[in-house]
Protein backbone atom coordinates (compact mmCIF):
# COMPACT_ATOMS: atom_id res chain seq x y z
CA UNK A 1 0.00 0.00 0.00
CA UNK A 2 2.75 2.03 -0.05
CA UNK A 3 1.13 4.35 -3.29
CA UNK A 4 -1.18 5.18 -0.65
CA UNK A 5 0.62 6.69 1.63
CA UNK A 6 -0.32 3.76 4.24
CA UNK A 7 1.17 0.53 5.32
CA UNK A 8 -0.41 -2.26 6.87
CA UNK A 9 0.88 -5.14 8.60
CA UNK A 10 -0.55 -8.06 11.51
CA UNK A 11 1.48 -9.15 14.34
CA UNK A 12 -0.10 -11.91 16.02
CA UNK A 13 -3.83 -10.83 16.76
CA UNK A 14 -2.49 -6.91 16.62
CA UNK A 15 -3.29 -4.60 13.22
CA UNK A 16 -1.19 -2.34 12.66
CA UNK A 17 -1.56 0.50 10.53
CA UNK A 18 1.52 3.31 9.67
CA UNK A 19 0.97 6.49 8.05
CA UNK A 20 3.95 6.25 5.43
CA UNK A 21 4.29 9.93 4.51
CA UNK A 22 7.77 10.70 6.52
CA UNK A 23 8.66 13.04 7.31
CA UNK A 24 5.36 14.73 7.38
CA UNK A 25 2.75 11.89 8.03
CA UNK A 26 0.48 13.88 5.80
CA UNK A 27 -3.35 12.75 5.79
CA UNK A 28 -4.09 12.34 2.02
CA UNK A 29 -6.84 11.79 -0.05
CA UNK A 30 -5.23 8.61 -0.84
CA UNK A 31 -4.22 8.23 2.62
CA UNK A 32 -8.39 8.36 3.94
CA UNK A 33 -9.31 7.05 0.43
CA UNK A 34 -7.42 3.24 2.02
CA UNK A 35 -8.09 3.70 5.25
CA UNK A 36 -12.14 3.49 5.01
CA UNK A 37 -11.55 0.26 3.46
CA UNK A 38 -9.11 -1.27 5.89
CA UNK A 39 -11.18 0.24 8.64
CA UNK A 40 -14.25 -1.90 7.65
CA UNK A 41 -11.79 -4.92 7.00
CA UNK A 42 -10.13 -4.70 10.28
CA UNK A 43 -13.68 -4.22 11.84
CA UNK A 44 -14.91 -7.74 10.31
CA UNK A 45 -11.77 -9.55 11.36
CA UNK A 46 -12.82 -11.99 14.44
CA UNK A 47 -9.17 -12.77 14.72
CA UNK A 48 -7.91 -9.21 14.89
CA UNK A 49 -8.07 -7.97 19.08
CA UNK A 50 -6.33 -4.93 18.76
CA UNK A 51 -4.70 -2.15 16.49
CA UNK A 52 -1.88 0.35 16.63
CA UNK A 53 -1.84 3.43 14.71
CA UNK A 54 1.33 5.13 14.63
CA UNK A 55 3.91 6.96 11.56
CA UNK A 56 6.37 6.51 9.78
CA UNK A 57 10.26 7.87 10.84
CA UNK A 58 10.75 9.43 14.21
CA UNK A 59 9.63 12.80 13.30
CA UNK A 60 6.36 13.33 13.24
CA UNK A 61 2.66 11.69 13.76
CA UNK A 62 1.15 13.84 11.16
CA UNK A 63 1.10 17.19 10.40
CA UNK A 64 -2.90 16.89 9.41
CA UNK A 65 -4.55 16.92 5.97
CA UNK A 66 -2.52 18.08 2.49
CA UNK A 67 -4.27 21.47 2.78
CA UNK A 68 -2.59 21.62 -0.94
CA UNK A 69 -4.35 18.96 -2.42
CA UNK A 70 -7.59 20.58 -0.96
CA UNK A 71 -6.92 24.40 -2.02
CA UNK A 72 -9.29 24.24 -5.00
CA UNK A 73 -12.12 22.43 -2.83
CA UNK A 74 -12.33 25.07 -0.37
CA UNK A 75 -14.46 27.48 -1.85
CA UNK A 76 -16.89 24.38 -3.20
CA UNK A 77 -18.79 23.56 -0.21
CA UNK A 78 -20.23 20.36 -1.98
CA UNK A 79 -16.68 18.87 -2.67
CA UNK A 80 -15.39 19.86 0.69
CA UNK A 81 -18.55 18.11 2.70
CA UNK A 82 -18.06 14.97 0.48
CA UNK A 83 -14.26 14.89 1.71
CA UNK A 84 -14.81 16.17 5.41
CA UNK A 85 -17.84 13.54 5.49
CA UNK A 86 -15.77 10.70 4.91
CA UNK A 87 -13.01 11.67 7.86
CA UNK A 88 -16.08 11.97 10.09
CA UNK A 89 -17.27 8.32 8.39
CA UNK A 90 -13.46 6.69 8.96
CA UNK A 91 -13.56 8.28 12.53
CA UNK A 92 -16.87 7.10 13.97
CA UNK A 93 -15.86 3.82 12.71
CA UNK A 94 -12.73 3.55 14.37
CA UNK A 95 -13.86 4.78 17.62
CA UNK A 96 -17.20 2.83 17.58
CA UNK A 97 -15.31 -0.28 16.81
CA UNK A 98 -15.64 -3.46 19.42
CA UNK A 99 -11.97 -3.40 19.71
CA UNK A 100 -9.83 -1.51 21.09
CA UNK A 101 -7.25 1.07 19.10
CA UNK A 102 -4.30 2.89 20.11
CA UNK A 103 -2.38 6.06 18.91
CA UNK A 104 1.12 7.00 19.18
CA UNK A 105 1.40 10.58 19.43
CA UNK A 106 4.95 12.11 18.67
CA UNK A 107 6.41 14.90 16.98
CA UNK A 108 3.63 17.60 15.19
CA UNK A 109 0.13 16.38 15.97
CA UNK A 110 -1.83 18.96 14.61
CA UNK A 111 -5.29 19.42 12.99
CA UNK A 112 -6.64 15.50 11.79
CA UNK A 113 -3.01 14.71 12.85
CA UNK A 114 -4.72 14.86 16.70
CA UNK A 115 -8.21 14.29 15.78
CA UNK A 116 -7.80 10.45 14.48
CA UNK A 117 -6.11 10.09 17.67
CA UNK A 118 -9.03 11.11 19.52
CA UNK A 119 -11.10 8.65 18.07
CA UNK A 120 -9.14 5.98 19.24
CA UNK A 121 -9.79 4.21 22.67
CA UNK A 122 -5.81 4.70 23.90
CA UNK A 123 -3.56 7.63 23.41
CA UNK A 124 0.15 7.50 24.29
CA UNK A 125 2.50 10.28 23.67
CA UNK A 126 6.33 10.88 23.21
CA UNK A 127 8.00 11.91 26.35
CA UNK A 128 9.81 14.78 24.23
CA UNK A 129 9.31 17.04 20.92
CA UNK A 130 5.78 16.30 21.07
CA UNK A 131 3.36 19.50 19.35
CA UNK A 132 -0.19 18.36 20.13
CA UNK A 133 -3.12 20.32 19.20
CA UNK A 134 -5.70 21.56 16.68
CA UNK A 135 -4.48 24.68 15.52
CA UNK A 136 -7.08 25.32 12.89
CA UNK A 137 -7.71 29.14 13.87
CA UNK A 138 -4.51 30.48 13.16
CA UNK A 139 -5.59 29.40 9.38
CA UNK A 140 -8.74 31.24 9.73
CA UNK A 141 -10.85 27.97 10.08
CA UNK A 142 -11.84 25.52 12.74
CA UNK A 143 -11.25 21.54 12.75
CA UNK A 144 -14.13 19.74 10.71
CA UNK A 145 -13.24 16.28 11.99
CA UNK A 146 -15.30 16.24 15.02
CA UNK A 147 -12.24 17.77 16.99
CA UNK A 148 -14.17 20.34 18.84
CA UNK A 149 -16.24 17.69 20.04
CA UNK A 150 -13.81 14.85 21.09
CA UNK A 151 -11.04 16.94 22.70
CA UNK A 152 -13.98 18.74 24.97
CA UNK A 153 -15.28 15.00 25.53
CA UNK A 154 -11.70 13.93 26.04
CA UNK A 155 -10.11 17.35 28.46
CA UNK A 156 -13.23 18.87 29.10
CA UNK A 157 -15.08 22.07 27.87
CA UNK A 158 -13.16 24.84 29.30
CA UNK A 159 -9.36 23.51 28.14
CA UNK A 160 -10.64 22.66 25.12
CA UNK A 161 -11.73 25.95 24.59
CA UNK A 162 -8.08 27.14 25.89
CA UNK A 163 -6.67 25.18 23.64
CA UNK A 164 -8.90 25.46 20.57
CA UNK A 165 -9.20 29.05 20.60
CA UNK A 166 -6.02 30.22 21.61
CA UNK A 167 -4.55 27.82 19.05
CA UNK A 168 -2.29 26.22 21.36
CA UNK A 169 -0.27 23.07 21.07
CA UNK A 170 0.92 20.79 23.90
CA UNK A 171 3.60 18.54 25.06
CA UNK A 172 3.78 14.84 25.56
CA UNK A 173 3.91 15.66 29.87
CA UNK A 174 1.54 18.19 29.46
CA UNK A 175 -1.01 16.00 27.34
CA UNK A 176 -0.94 13.69 30.30
CA UNK A 177 -1.62 16.22 32.79
CA UNK A 178 -4.67 17.39 30.77
CA UNK A 179 -5.61 13.68 30.60
CA UNK A 180 -5.32 13.59 26.55
CA UNK A 181 -3.04 10.92 26.43
CA UNK A 182 -2.83 8.01 29.37
CA UNK A 183 0.83 7.13 29.32
CA UNK A 184 4.06 9.02 28.01
CA UNK A 185 7.54 7.29 26.86
CA UNK A 186 11.05 8.51 25.37
CA UNK A 187 10.35 8.20 21.36
CA UNK A 188 12.66 5.79 21.13
CA UNK A 189 10.16 3.59 22.92
CA UNK A 190 7.11 4.66 21.75
CA UNK A 191 5.70 2.36 19.17
CA UNK A 192 6.74 -0.80 21.06
CA UNK A 193 4.81 0.66 24.19
CA UNK A 194 1.84 0.62 21.67
CA UNK A 195 2.51 -2.69 20.21
CA UNK A 196 2.76 -3.98 24.15
CA UNK A 197 -0.25 -2.16 25.11
CA UNK A 198 -1.92 -4.10 22.01
CA UNK A 199 -0.72 -7.27 22.54
CA UNK A 200 -2.11 -6.67 26.48
CA UNK A 201 -5.28 -5.69 25.25
CA UNK A 202 -5.27 -8.18 22.45
CA UNK A 203 -4.75 -11.08 25.54
CA UNK A 204 -7.79 -10.24 26.98
CA UNK A 205 -11.40 -11.63 26.49
CA UNK A 206 -12.63 -10.60 23.53
CA UNK A 207 -16.38 -10.54 24.75
CA UNK A 208 -15.79 -8.37 27.60
CA UNK A 209 -13.73 -5.69 25.90
CA UNK A 210 -15.96 -5.66 23.02
CA UNK A 211 -19.24 -5.53 25.88
CA UNK A 212 -17.08 -2.75 28.02
CA UNK A 213 -16.21 -0.42 24.83
CA UNK A 214 -20.28 -0.22 23.72
CA UNK A 215 -20.56 0.84 27.31
CA UNK A 216 -17.93 3.31 27.36
CA UNK A 217 -17.55 5.09 24.23
CA UNK A 218 -21.55 5.69 24.24
CA UNK A 219 -22.08 6.20 27.99
CA UNK A 220 -20.99 10.32 28.14
CA UNK A 221 -24.13 10.99 25.55
CA UNK A 222 -26.45 8.78 27.87
CA UNK A 223 -28.62 9.34 31.34
CA UNK A 224 -26.91 7.27 34.03
CA UNK A 225 -29.89 4.85 34.26
CA UNK A 226 -29.38 3.69 30.80
CA UNK A 227 -25.48 2.93 30.78
CA UNK A 228 -26.71 0.80 34.31
CA UNK A 229 -28.74 -1.38 31.78
CA UNK A 230 -26.05 -1.48 29.40
CA UNK A 231 -23.56 -2.60 31.87
CA UNK A 232 -26.16 -5.55 32.73
CA UNK A 233 -26.46 -6.40 29.20
CA UNK A 234 -22.72 -6.53 29.57
CA UNK A 235 -22.88 -8.62 32.45
CA UNK A 236 -25.27 -11.09 30.56
CA UNK A 237 -23.58 -11.04 27.58
CA UNK A 238 -20.10 -12.54 29.52
CA UNK A 239 -22.22 -14.90 31.68
CA UNK A 240 -21.49 -18.76 31.38
CA UNK A 241 -18.69 -18.14 28.38
CA UNK A 242 -15.84 -19.51 28.17
CA UNK A 243 -13.74 -16.78 29.02
CA UNK A 244 -15.62 -16.08 32.06
CA UNK A 245 -15.49 -19.15 33.00
CA UNK A 246 -11.76 -19.63 32.50
CA UNK A 247 -11.32 -15.86 34.74
CA UNK A 248 -12.78 -17.67 37.62
CA UNK A 249 -11.39 -20.68 37.15
CA UNK A 250 -8.11 -19.37 36.90
CA UNK A 251 -8.48 -16.75 39.77
CA UNK A 252 -9.59 -19.95 42.56
CA UNK A 253 -6.53 -21.99 41.28
CA UNK A 254 -4.12 -18.52 41.71
CA UNK A 255 -2.63 -18.33 37.93
CA UNK A 256 -3.29 -16.03 35.43
CA UNK A 257 -6.26 -17.07 33.00
CA UNK A 258 -5.44 -18.27 29.28
CA UNK A 259 -8.36 -17.09 27.38
CA UNK A 260 -9.84 -18.70 24.30
CA UNK A 261 -11.30 -15.23 22.87
CA UNK A 262 -13.89 -16.91 21.53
Amino acid sequence: MSDTCLAYERRGAVAMITIDDAPYNRMSLAFMDALEPLVATIASDATIRAVVITASGDQNFSVGMNLKEIAGALSDRERIDVIFDQRLRVLAAIENMDKPWIATLFGNCLGGGLELPLACHFRIAALEGARIGLPELHLGTVPAWGGSGRLARRIGRDRAVDLILRAKTVSGPEALQLGLVTEVWPNTELKQKAIDLADELAAMPRLAVASMLRCLVTGDDKPLEMSLRDERAAVHATLGSPDQIEGMLAFTEKRQPVFSHE
